[in-house]
This record gives C-alpha cells, sequence and structure tokens, in this order.
C-alpha cells in the first residue's frame, strides 16, 4: 500500500484535473480490446456535429454516459464508451460558405473539390476542439476507437447501405413534394422542419366559374401560390357545390381555367367549404392532385423567387410576389376580405427560414418495410425505452411514418452512389465507381450530385463504428451495444433510424436500452438558444468552477426524460460540496500519518458501527439507483451520506478518540474506519467526480495505480447494524436538540451548560449511557446527569422531547432569565409595530387595486415571516414563565 503527502491547503481543480486526465489516457486505462472472459458494457457516443464548441447539451449527455461507463469499468465489465463527430452536412457547409462569403467568395468560385478541401480544414479545427473539451469534461471514451461519420470505415458502410437497400427495391428517385430551404439550398425531412405558431392573414378571393356569373369563394394563406393552382376542390357531399363538380373556375390575374374537382380531403365546414389545389406547392394538395392526374406547376425558383410560370411576377421575392398579388387582386375585383390569422408555419430546424413545399426529383427510403422490424423490437421490449412513456412516442411515429427523403442538395456529405450514362440513360448504383456502362458499354458516366441526408450514415453508427460491413472481433464482441445515451429532441431524427437500420442490416437490435434525458433549459426554463443569448459554455463553467463541480450540478436534481434548468447558484453550492470533500478528506489524512491498514479491528464503538451500516446502505442506494438510471437519486444519496452523516456527524463523533489520550486500541479503529470509509465513498463517488476522488485517493492508502480500476463497493448486508443506527440516531436527536435550546436563547458555543435528561426507559437509559461522550461533547455539555425517572421537573429549564426522552436544559447562571426576558419583549414590540404596517397595506383596498402582484406577494410574505416570528417569540417568552 502507498499514499502521498498530504492535501494541499486549498483544490485547485484545473491543476488535478489536467494531471489526472493525461496520466488516465496515457496509461491506456480508457481502451478496451476484446476478451471473451470479461462481460462486455459497450456505448456509442451521440458524436457531435463538426460545426463549432460543445454546448451545455453535450456535457449533460456526456456526463450521463461516463458515469455509466466508469461505473460499469469499476464493476468488473470490459467498458467501451466509443467515441466519434458527426460531419452534419448543412450546417457544416453552411458554417464554411458563411466563412467564404466574409472573404467575397462563393462555393462555386473554388469549385467542388477546392470547397471540399476547405471544409476538411473547418472539420479538423473543430474535431479537435471537441475532443480537448471532451476531455476537460472527464470523458473516459476509448480515444483509440475514435470514429468520424465519414472516414474511410463509415463512408464504406453508407454506400454499401445504399446499394443494397436500391437493389433490394427500398430506395427509389421521383417527382415528389418535399421541404426545401431557400437559404441552405436543399431538401430537408420532415422530421428536420420546425413548426411554430406565426401571426399571419387569410386572404378571402372569389374565382369566376366559366360561362357563368357565379363566384366560388376560398381563402388562402399564401396568395404567391395560386399561380400554380390546377383546380378547385370540394366535398363530394356537399350538396352546395355539387352542381359546379365537372365544371371549371377561371384563375384570376392568371386566366387559366381549371376544374372544379370532388374529393374527401376537403372539410365541407371549415371556411367556405371550397380550397384551391396547389399540386407543386403543397403536401396535401399534391396527394390529391396524384388522385386526380392533376398537372403540377412549380412557380417559385429554389432561391425563393418566382420563375417564368409565375409570368408577370418572375423574378419577384415570394413574399414580394404577395404583395403584389394582394394589390392586383383588389384592383381586379378578386379580394373579398383579409383576415388575421394565426397558423402554423414551418421552418428549417438549421436556419430558421420558411419552408417553402417543392415538387422535386428526389432519392427516398420506402419506410414501412423497415419500420415494421423496428416497431416488433420495441413492442416485445428487444430494446427499451427510459422513461417507458417513449415508447409510446417512438411507436406513434414509427407506426405513422412517411417515405424518407435522403437526397440533399450539398457538396458535404457521402455521395450518393449513382452514376447516369450520358449516351443511354442507364442508372448504375454500386459500391465501387464503375468504369463503363454495362448496357452500351460507354465510358461518359456521371455521378449523381446529391449527397446523403447526415441521418443516414449517423443512423449506421452503432454498427458502422465497430467495423461494419466487415465482421470484426470488436462487432461480434460488443454488439449489440448496452445502452444508447441521448436527448428527447432527437428520439425520431436518430434513435429510431439506428433500430430500422440495424434491424435491416444486422437483424438485431443496435442497443438494449435506450436511456434519455430531457434538456438543459436557462433558468427561466428557455430553450438555450444563440438568438436568446442564454447559452452557457461548459468550457467556461469548467474553468470557473472545475469539471467534478458542472457534473455534479447537472446531475443532482436531474430525474430521466425531464428538462433540467441551469442555475449558477446550484454550481456554487456544488463547489461547496467539492470543498467539503477535499476539507474533511485533509482532516481525515492528518490523522492517518501514523496509521497503516492492518487488520480489521474487533471492537468498534456505537459511531463506528454506524457510520459503516449507513456507508453500506448508501453503496445499496447508490448501486440500485444507478441500475435504473436514476443517477440523479444516486448523487442525491452520496450527497446526503458526505456531507450530513461522514463530514457533519462522524468526522465531528471521532475528533475525541484522534485528540484524546483513548488507547492505541481505539485510535486505530477511529483512524481505520475513517480511511475505509472514505476510501470506498470516493470510489462511490468516482464516476460522478472523477478527478476529485482521484486525487483523495491517490492519497489514502491503496493498492492499484488508479482509482477508476478499482472494484465497485459491493452491498455487505452483515455490514448493516440496524441496533447501531437506531441507537445513534436517538443520540443525534438528543444533541439536535440541546443545540436547539441554546441557539433560542443565545447561549453563546463556548459557554457549556448543564443538561438533565429523563430517559423514560431502561432501554433508553442504556443507550444514552454509551452515547454519553457523544452528548458531552457535541452538545457542549459541562454536566450531564442521566436519569431513567426524575421524581421533579427541574426548575427554571428550557426543555425539549425526543424520542420520549426528555431533555432540560436549566438556565439558572447561564442566562440572565430578566434580560433575556427583557430583549425579546423589545423584539416582539419590533414585531408587532412591523405587522401592523404590514396589515395596514394589506387592508387597503386601494392599495390592492393599484399595487403589482409581485409587489403585493412581498407583502404577504412579509405577513407570513412576521407572524412566524412572533409566535416563536411567544413561545420562548411562555418557557420562561413569561404570560
Amino acid at each position: 500500500m502507498s499514499a502521498e503527502k498530504n492535501l494541499p491547503t486549498t483544490y485547485n481543480p484545473g491543476e488535478v484535473e489536467k494531471k489526472w486526465y493525461k496520466f488516465w489516457e496515457d496509461n491506456g486505462f480508457f481502451h478496451a480490446e476484446v476478451n471473451p472472459e470479461k462481460k462486455p458494457f459497450a456505448i456509442v457516443m451521440p458524436p457531435p456535429n463538426v460545426t463549432g464548441a460543445l454546448h451545455m447539451g453535450h456535457a449533460i449527455d456526456n456526463t450521463l454516459q461516463d458515469i455509466l461507463t466508469r461505473w460499469r469499468r469499476m464493476q468488473g465489465y470490459n467498458a467501451l464508451w466509443l467515441p466519434g463527430t458527426d460531419h452534419a452536412g448543412i450546417a457544416t457547409q453552411a458554417k464554411v460558405e458563411e466563412q467564404l462569403a466574409k472573404e467575397g467568395l462563393s462555393k462555386y468560385d473554388l469549385g467542388r473539390d477546392k470547397f471540399l478541401e476547405r471544409v476538411w480544414q473547418w472539420k479538423e479545427f473543430y474535431h479537435n476542439r471537441i475532443a480537448t473539451q471532451l476531455r476537460s469534461l472527464g470523458s473516459s471514451c476509448d480515444w483509440e476507437r475514435e470514429r468520424f461519420t465519414m472516414d474511410e470505415g463509415c463512408s464504406r458502410a453508407v454506400q454499401k447501405v445504399f446499394v443494397d437497400l436500391y437493389k433490394k427495391g427500398l430506395i427509389y428517385r421521383d417527382n415528389y413534394i418535399i421541404n426545401w430551404c431557400t437559404n441552405c439550398r436543399t431538401t430537408i425531412s420532415d422530421i428536420e422542419v420546425e413548426h411554430t405558431d406565426q401571426a399571419g392573414h387569410f386572404w378571402h378571393i372569389r374565382y369566376p366559374v366559366k360561362d357563368s356569373d357565379e363566384y366560388v369563394y376560398l381563402a388562402t394563406t399564401r396568395p404567391e401560390t395560386m399561380l400554380g393552382d390546377t383546380a378547385v376542390a370540394v366535398h363530394p357531399a356537399d350538396e352546395r357545390y355539387k352542381h359546379l363538380v365537372g365544371r371549371s373556375v377561371i384563375l384570376p390575374l392568371v386566366g387559366r381555367e381549371i376544374p372544379v374537382i370532388a374529393d374527401e380531403y376537403v372539410d365541407p365546414e371549415f371556411g367556405t367549404g371550397v380550397v384551391k389545389i396547389t399540386p407543386a406547392h403543397d403536401p396535401n394538395d399534391f396527394e390529391v392532385g396524384k388522385r386526380h392526374n392533376l398537372p403540377e406547376i412549380t412557380v417559385m425558383n429554389k432561391d425563393g423567387t418566382m420563375n417564368e410560370e409565375a409570368g408577370i411576377y418572375r423574378g419577384l421575392d415570394r413574399y414580394e410576389c404577395r404583395k403584389r398579388i394582394v394589390e392586383d387582386l383588389e384592383k381586379g375585383g378578386f379580394l373579398v376580405k383579409v383576415e388575421d390569422h394565426t397558423h402554423s408555419v414551418g421552418h428549417c430546424y438549421r436556419c430558421g427560414t420558411v419552408i417553402e413545399p417543392l415538387v422535386s426529383k428526389q432519392w427516398f427510403v420506402k419506410m414501412k418495410p423497415l419500420a415494421e422490424p423496428a416497431i416488433q423490437a420495441a413492442k416485445e421490449e428487444r430494446v427499451r425505452f427510459i422513461p417507458e412513456r417513449f415508447t409510446k412516442i417512438y411507436l406513434n411515429w414509427m407506426e405513422n411514418i412517411r417515405d424518407w427523403c435522403i437526397s440533399r442538395q450539398l457538396w458535404w456529405g457521402h455521395r450518393i452512389p449513382v452514376w447516369y450514362c450520358q449516351d443511354c440513360g442507364e442508372v448504375i448504383c454500386e459500391l465501387d465507381p464503375p468504369e463503363k456502362c454495362p448496357k452500351c458499354g460507354s465510358a461518359r458516366l456521371e455521378q449523381d450530385p446529391d449527397v446523403l441526408d447526415t441521418w443516414f450514415s449517423s443512423g449506421l453508427w452503432p454498427f458502422s463504428t465497430l467495423g461494419w460491413p466487415e465482421r470484426k472481433p470488436e462487432l461480434e464482441y460488443f454488439y449489440p451495444t448496452s445502452v444508447l445515451v441521448t436527448g428527447r429532441d432527437i428520439i425520431f431524427f436518430w434513435v429510431a433510424r439506428m433500430i430500422f437500420m440495424a434491424m435491416e442490416f444486422m437483424k438485431e437490435v443496435p442497443f438494449r436500452e435506450v436511456f434519455i434525458h430531457g434538456l438543459v433549459l436557462d433558468a427561466q426554463g428557455r430553450k438555450m438558444s444563440k438568438s436568446l443569448g442564454n447559452g452557457v459554455d461548459p468550457i467556461e463553467v469548467i474553468e470557473k468552477y472545475g469539471a467534478d463541480t458542472l457534473r455534479f450540478m447537472l446531475i443532482t436534481g436531474n430525474t430521466p426524460g425531464n428538462d433540467l434548468r441551469f442555475h449558477f447558484e446550484r454550481l456554487d453550492n456544488t463547489r461547496n460540496f467539492a470543498n467539503k470533500i477535499w476539507n474533511a478528506s485533509r482532516f481525515v489524512l492528518m490523522n492517518l500519518e501514523d496509521f497503516k491498514p492492518g487488520e480489521p479491528p474487533k471492537d468498534y464503538s456505537p459511531a463506528d458501527k454506524w457510520i459503516k451500516s449507513r456507508f453500506n446502505k448508501t453503496v445499496k442506494t447508490v448501486t440500485d439507483a444507478l441500475e435504473a438510471y436514476n443517477l440523479g437519486e444516486a448523487a442525491q444519496s452520496l450527497y446526503e451520506f458526505i456531507w450530513n452523516e461522514f463530514c457533519d456527524w462522524y468526522i465531528e463523533l471521532v475528533k475525541p478518540v484522534l485528540y484524546g489520550k483513548e488507547s492505541p486500541a481505539a485510535r486505530y479503529t477511529a483512524q481505520y474506519v475513517l480511511w475505509s470509509v472514505l476510501e470506498g465513498t470516493m470510489r462511490l463517488l468516482h464516476p460522478f467526480m472523477p478527478f476529485i476522488t482521484e486525487e483523495i485517493w491517490q492519497h489514502l492508502p491503496h493498492e492499484g495505480k488508479t482509482i477508476m480500476t478499482q472494484q465497485w463497493p459491493e452491498f455487505n448486508t452483515a455490514e448493516v447494524d440496524e441496533k447501531a443506527e437506531a441507537e445513534m440516531e436517538m443520540a443525534m436527536e438528543v444533541i439536535k436538540a440541546v443545540r436547539n435550546i441554546r441557539s433560542e436563547m443565545n447561549v453563546a458555543p463556548s459557554r457549556k451548560a448543564d443538561v438533565i435528561i429523563n430517559a423514560g426507559s431502561g432501554a433508553a437509559m442504556e443507550v444514552l449511557n454509551r452515547c454519553k461522550p457523544y452528548l458531552v461533547n457535541l452538545a457542549h455539555i459541562a454536566n450531564l446527569t442521566l436519569e431513567e425517572k426524575l421524581d421533579a421537573e427541574p426548575e427554571d429549564a428550557m426543555s425539549a422531547i425526543i424520542k420520549g426522552v426528555e431533555i432540560y436544559m436549566p438556565l439558572k447562571g447561564l442566562v440572565d432569565i430578566q434580560a433575556e426576558v427583557a430583549r425579546l419583549r423589545k423584539e416582539l414590540d419590533v414585531l408587532e409595530k412591523e405587522l401592523a404596517r404590514v396589515n395596514g397595506k394589506l387592508n387597503n383596498q386601494k392599495f390592492l387595486d393599484k399595487a403589482p402582484e409581485d409587489v403585493i406577494a412581498k407583502e404577504k410574505a412579509k405577513h407570513a415571516e412576521y407572524s412566524e416570528k412572533k409566535q416563536a417569540v411567544l413561545e420562548r417568552l411562555a418557557k420562561l414563565g413569561v404570560k
């Protein structure tokens, strides 16, 4: 066993954290090799995007993963936490294009190859930054196995999946209505569209019926799209319009004849019961158009301007076009009225631009055949969501899934492995680039310019990172992974896609469990964002408070699946906890200078038995909570044990043994218990606060190189001592009661008091006699009198009753009763005046009518506070015999 010199006076997290992380990584403690002799535990890190720095969401996500990994590693599992980063197609390309714009360049000035060189430079810079930040957080991931979604192995996996799905008929190319971002200039999937309520208008327009003086009336929120109308629709059962079905109306401003059709999509109860049908600019209209073989007229360019089909409005921005069309409708007598209307508007999740539905030729994945096995896996609990309520959310989305548009009009990403013959038009989809057309032999082949949706590649993450499509030993050993830890906001983006991809290509779930955590919100409960300016940089927090403080703050009070509010006050509290641990450990170490662990003691004091039992129960509580993914509950249990039981009680209870003239055996016992409980507690706390625990553990007598490879403490029923716990609980309650009396009577801490205790029973008497040294020392008692049954209640004494035990503190010679009565009466007079003032306000109707709610609330709070204090003063006076 070895131990270093004593701890420094103050804890410096910056020095400690850098030192120990380098030590762990240099010694390969994070690395896991295939070992059939050990049970595997595997987590794949949700890969951060290479678009900048980590945010607080990454901090909580990686803290949770690290806690689970360190814990399982200490339990003896062969633990692999595989790190990596994501190329984040849309976001990363946008960042690099912004950078180029500052230089007065565009991607077209560079060309595809040169532009991609710039993006790779960006990736390298920000990847290194992210990796450094993850290390700062204490992430014990296996850096030797780090992956990137566009590295050679992952890219090969992506290409194989595309080719296999294409040849199986599950990937197809077709014209379809898609979500188009006019800013990012690419399509995005349905779940990448964020819908928010937005103030707008309903423009009511009348369309003339051909060869008639009749009109049909309808309303739209997007007048600019009417230029692409190819029908108006009514419900088949709507008697008002049956005579018009099959006839035509004239499209205002355009003059084009369009048919009146009947379709059950129309709600006859909404508005006039007539709707315009624009198949190229609305998803629902697109479906109606397919059913009725309507033409699709696209009137907008992909930059959000109007095209040649818009006629005189060609070249106008879509919103300027809207304005001009409304003016022209009014001039032509077609505009009936305008109503204010709040409606849900889709925005790009990356840049916030309003999405434009457009018909475009894109690549799609047929989802129904892939979804079925993934649905079944969740229903059969082969993959289990924690908390369980997220299973329903997952199943609801999967059971109503639509085909997935996977092509993106970008340069950065996995390019679609499809080539087109320029001579015969043959479409070639192969894993390796073809040299010539298999149909006509031409070498004039051109690859599809689009790239795949980022989520297509990250959907393969649990198995592509382990070497698939090759059947490497790592894949056979670590797959399926044990648990996925991720935020509730990407269940559809990522979790669902990993499950159905794994079921298709691995025939097995990608992970056994999905541990869902909430978002980190600001103190007001708002989502952190750049636009609000309310984000908190985790690295800045680490530099000021230390990684352990940030980690522990993010965990305590956190429950699975629920959002967490970030308060700097909680950071201060957690830093105080770290300092408490440090100072307590310094005290223990200073009292272990002459100590060498040997045989366990045979005789323990009540306090020794109590702390050993409490520690053992804490082991069980923490372990059970971790098994149930209640990491916040585990952390809270540790906090309460360390702060309240070990530091505030046990250390104080054994000080007389360490400082006094006790026997060497008694001193050794106290030292042994202090050492063993502190060492075990550091192991329990290590997954949560890895740096401070390593530093303290290294100073304690120990075996081994690092705390992170030590055995996780195990619950031992033989160590539980309910009798000792009950006895010490009684003793501590008596001590607290005496302390409360001293506080109430303003007895200076330096003054010792006489205390008389009426035990009330032989059993209580026996316990209190055994614990007498604790009572005398911690309650500052001069003379302690213990009686099983008092003949009479002591005169002029303050009293309390705890668990049937009567406690009396005679005030004679301790407190000047007359002076105390005078002080209390003066305090009472002040309180009554304050109450009268507050009552005057609260009984004044003018004040209640005019004052802001928060001002009234403050006055009510003052009233409650003063009333409570007044009652306490009256009770003290009564105890002193004053009515």
